[in-house]
């Protein structure tokens, strides 16, 4: 089997609600990346990559699309069945860019589930759990909108809050307050400042809730400044944004420097780098959440597959990105939240076509 087309396709995706986060960043769309890579045995593979924004991390839409059709070329005439020698093409084209090379790589799995008959989470070490819990995003705003944000969530059977933070020292403490006090005995509290807490914003707020039973996710932008502050506080700590490889995750490991990671699966590379990265989470028994980043059904597709390989008791949440964007391009298909759970199809790979018509035309192909 060789690959003999690539396909790029660009859209933008906007949001039902502008989304906030720390240090002023505000978003009103995405902009969506789908590839499809075609084979001389008819058999073809998708994936999506949709960059949240391009202030959130060191990857954007432009990129991602540019990224790519430097490596395509390179691409045509590899057998997909094997991503590990496709990713060794890419890296062999391209120096970094490896959130671009995770749209290759989610299509040539998806090829790969499609040969063998069998779903990606089977060949990604086999399903742990029937359909990962959700973990809901509660983005920046006055407290009482966020606590009415999290009450609909509730609901729906969401029992998992990431409670962005970046409002500053008061706000913030009496976000955390109230998310606290207001907690039923179910559910987990995640509070996430994206990055944004400067080292003494970050210490101050979680000494004042020094006994509270919650976690922090990225108080800083940093690796080294969220070390700074692991040292100074007592709460949990999930590495995000600074967490982009196995290298920064043996690091962690030997610094003490978190207890769970956020595996952004096309921020780490795509499934191929991901896996290193759970693997080592598992056998230091490490918790860790799982997204791509922005993107559509399919996006959330490609996460759920992934998330149903890590064990309950090690999983905090998977998070859907569909409910927050407006453009369904494979209705009917792939993932869908259900009563607090991201439930896919066990259909061959990702078991999703996506509706061409609903992303237009494709902008470049390859073959």
């Amino acid at each position: 089997m060789k690959i003999s087309s690539i396909s790029l396709f660009a859209f933008d995706l906007p949001l039902r609600e502008v989304q906030s986060l720390s240090r002023g960043r505000r978003f009103d769309r995405f902009g969506a990346t789908v590839i499809r890579i075609d084979t001389d045995e008819g058999v073809s593979g998708w994936g999506e990559v949709t960059p949240w924004g391009s202030s959130y991390l060191a990857a954007f839409p432009g990129g991602v699309r540019q990224a790519v059709c430097d490596m395509a070329p390179a691409l045509l005439g590899e057998d997909p069945r094997f991503p590990e020698a496709v990713y060794r093409v890419m890296d062999r084209e391209l120096a970094g860019h490896v959130y671009a090379k995770a749209l290759v790589d989610f299509a040539v799995w998806d090829i790969a589930g499609k040969w063998t008959g069998l779903p990606i989470h089977a060949l990604l070490g086999g399903a742990q759990n029937a359909a990962p819990h959700l973990s809901a995003a509660l983005h920046l705003d006055a407290p009482e909108a966020m606590l009415a944000a999290r009450d609909r969530y509730r609901t729906a059977g969401v029992g998992t809050f990431s409670v962005k933070m970046g409002q500053g020292i008061q706000l913030d403490s009496e976000v955390i307050e109230q998310f606290q006090t207001t907690k039923l005995p179910h559910e987990t509290n995640v509070f996430d400042a994206n990055g944004g807490w400067s080292r003494a914003e970050a210490v101050t707020i979680m000494q004042r809730a020094h006994a509270a039973d919650f976690m922090v996710e990225q108080p800083c932008s940093t690796y080294e400044s969220t070390l700074s502050v692991r040292r100074k506080t007592s709460q949990p700590i999930s590495l995000d944004e600074c967490m982009t490889d196995v290298q920064v995750l043996v690091r962690a490991i030997e610094e003490h420097a978190c207890e769970a990671v956020n595996i952004k699966l096309a921020r780490v590379g795509g499934y191929t780098k991901a896996r290193q990265i759970r693997d080592l989470l598992l056998a230091y028994d490490l918790q860790m959440y799982v997204m791509c980043m922005g993107g559509t059904a399919l996006s959330d597709t490609i996460s759920a597959n992934f998330a149903r390989t890590v064990p309950l008791d090690r999983l905090v949440g998977a998070w859907a990105s569909q409910e927050y964007v407006t453009l369904d391009i494979c209705p009917g298909q792939g993932a869908r939240p259900e009563n607090g759970f991201l439930v896919s199809p066990d259909l061959a790979g990702l078991g999703v076509a996506p509706d061409t018509t609903a992303m237009g035309p494709p902008f470049a192909v390859f073959e």
